[in-house]
C-alpha cells in the first residue's frame, strides 16, 4: 500500500502580518517549499526566510475563467502534495472562507492519498466586524460573495447587515452595484474595507466610482432600518409581523380573522385583474402587492394561531408545482402546451384520489367562471353530460321580452351559452367583462355630454 502524503493548508489573514498566527509561522519556518495561491498579499514580504515560495499568479495571468484558475490550481496543489516530503499551501484570509480551491483540494485529497491539515488565520469576517464594529452573532449577519450575487437581489437580506467579499475590481463592484439597486436604497451607505481596514464609505450608486477594489476587497452594508425601504419579501413579511403585533401593533390588524379578510382578497384579485385589463404595468405592480399583502396576513393570523406559516404556504405551493411538472424537473417528455394541460389534470385526478371530481372548483366563485371550470373538468375526465348550444327556440323568451322566461330556464340558457363559448375557444367570462366595459363607455359618453348632469 503505498505511503500517504501530507499537504499543509495556511491561512495568511486578511494582510496584517501582526495577524499572522503562531501555528503558521511556525508550519511555514518548518517547511522546505511554500506554494501562495498568490503573492499579491501584503503578508507575503513578512513571511519567514527559509522556505522556497512559489506561487500560481502565471495562471491567473492566462486564465480564462475563475473556473478555469481555480481547477488549474487545484491540479497542481495535489500535483506538488504527492511528493514524500509534503508541502504547505498558504492562502490569504482564512482557508475555509470562501477558498474554492481549499473546498476542492479537501474533497479529493483522500482519493489522492493525501491527509490534509489546515491551520486557521484571521479570516474577512474578523477583520470586517472589527472594522465596521459589529458583532455578527448578534445582528444575523450574511455573507455573500460578490461572484454569486443572484438575479434582480434574490439573495439578498437588507433587513440584516450583509458581508460581501471577492470583490475582485471595479468590474466585480459594478455588478455588486446594480444587484444591490434591486433591493436597497441608492443613497444607502457601503463601507470598503481592504485588507482588513476601513477604506471609504460611499453611497450605494456611486460604490463603483471608487478606484480601491482587488481580490482582499470586502462590502459591509449595515442593515435596512427604515420600513419604508424595505424591497424584499423578508422585508415585507417583518411589516406584517409588526402590524400583528400585540405590543405596539395596528388594532385594526389586530382584529381581523381570515373570515373577515375574504372580501379584501376578492377585491384586490379584482383589482389586479382590472390593472390587467387597462394594460397598466405601474397599477399592476401596485395591484399585486396589495394581493401579496393579503396572502402574508392570511399566513400571519395561522403563525399567531399556531396553524401554519407563510413557509407551509410556500413549501405547499413550491411542491406542487414540482410535481405538476414532471417535464421540467423530471425525466417526463410534452410534445406542447396541450399535452401539459393534459398531463396536469391527470395529476391532479392523481392527487384528488376518491374525492369528487368538482370538489376542487370553488362554489363562491363567479357563475361563469364557475360554469367554464366545471363543464372543462367533466370533459377532461370523460364524465362530461351533454350540453346542447342555445336553439332559437331557448332564445325566443329573451326576444319577447322575457316572457316565459324562468330563473331556471334562465340558468340553463346562460350554461349553454358558457357551452357554446368554450367550443369557439371564447372565455365567457372575458366575454361578458368586455361587453360590461363597452357598456360602462357608452353610459359615460351618454352621462357626460353637455346638457346632462
Amino acid at each position: 500500500m503505498p505511503a500517504r502524503r501530507s499537504l499543509t493548508i495556511a491561512g495568511l489573514g486578511p494582510g496584517d502580518p501582526g495577524l499572522l498566527t503562531l501555528d503558521v509561522q511556525r508550519a511555514l519556518a518548518a517547511a522546505s517549499e511554500v506554494w501562495l495561491r498568490t503573492r499579491r498579499h501584503p503578508v507575503v514580504e513578512a513571511l519567514p526566510a527559509g522556505p522556497r515560495y512559489g506561487s500560481f499568479d502565471e495562471i491567473y495571468e492566462r486564465g480564462d475563467s475563475f473556473d478555469a484558475v481555480y481547477e488549474a490550481i487545484v491540479e497542481r496543489v495535489i500535483g506538488v502534495a504527492q511528493r514524500a516530503e509534503g508541502t504547505v499551501y498558504a492562502v490569504p484570509g482564512h482557508p475555509l472562507f470562501g477558498e474554492a480551491t481549499v473546498r476542492e483540494i479537501v474533497r479529493r485529497a483522500p482519493d489522492a492519498g493525501i491527509d490534509v491539515t489546515v491551520l486557521p488565520g484571521v479570516s474577512f469576517l474578523d477583520a470586517v466586524a472589527v472594522s465596521a464594529g459589529f458583532d455578527p452573532l448578534e445582528h444575523g449577519c450574511l455573507m455573500l460573495d460578490a461572484l454569486e450575487l443572484g438575479p434582480r437581489g434574490r439573495s439578498l437580506s437588507p433587513g440584516h447587515p450583509t458581508v460581501i467579499a471577492q470583490v475582485y475590481d471595479r468590474r466585480a463592484a459594478s455588478r455588486a452595484k446594480l444587484a444591490l439597486l434591486d433591493v436597497y436604497p441608492a443613497d444607502h451607505r457601503v463601507q470598503v474595507i481592504r485588507y482588513g481596514k476601513s477604506t471609504v464609505t460611499v453611497p450605494l450608486s456611486a460604490l463603483d466610482h471608487q478606484d480601491v477594489f482587488d481580490h482582499l476587497t470586502t462590502l459591509y452594508l449595515p442593515a435596512v432600518v427604515a420600513y419604508e425601504d424595505v424591497r424584499t419579501f423578508a422585508g415585507l413579511r417583518q411589516i406584517v409581523a409588526k402590524l400583528r403585533d400585540p405590543v405596539g401593533g395596528c388594532p385594526w390588524d389586530l382584529q381581523q380573522t381570515h373570515e373577515s379578510l375574504k372580501h379584501y382578497m376578492l377585491e384586490e384579485a379584482y383589482e389586479a385583474i382590472d390593472a390587467i385589463d387597462a394594460g397598466d404595468p405601474a397599477r399592476l405592480s401596485q395591484e399585486l402587492g396589495d394581493v401579496l399583502m393579503q396572502v402574508l396576513l392570511h399566513a400571519q393570523l395561522g403563525e399567531d394561531a399556531g396553524e401554519f406559516t407563510i413557509e407551509d404556504v410556500i413549501h405547499a405551493i413550491a411542491a406542487k408545482l414540482v410535481r405538476r411538472h414532471p417535464h421540467v424537473f423530471g425525466a417526463a417528455h410534452v410534445e406542447d402546451a396541450e399535452h401539459v394541460l393534459r398531463n396536469w389534470e391527470t395529476l391532479k385526478a392523481q392527487e384528488r384520489g376518491d374525492a369528487p371530481l368538482l370538489d376542487a372548483v370553488p362554489r363562491g366563485m363567479p357563475a361563469l367562471m364557475q360554469a367554464q371550470s366545471v363543464q372543462s373538468r367533466a370533459e377532461h375526465n370523460g364524465a362530461a353530460p351533454p350540453v346542447s348550444p342555445p336553439t332559437l327556440d331557448d332564445l325566443r323568451p329573451l326576444a319577447d321580452a322575457g316572457a316565459g322566461l324562468t330563473v331556471e330556464s334562465l340558468g340553463d340558457l346562460l350554461f349553454q351559452t358558457v357551452a357554446a363559448a368554450r367550443r369557439q375557444g371564447i372565455d365567457a367570462e372575458e366575454a361578458l367583462r368586455g361587453a360590461i366595459s363597452r357598456y360602462r363607455t357608452a353610459v359615460e359618453t351618454v352621462h357626460t355630454q353637455p346638457g346632462r348632469s
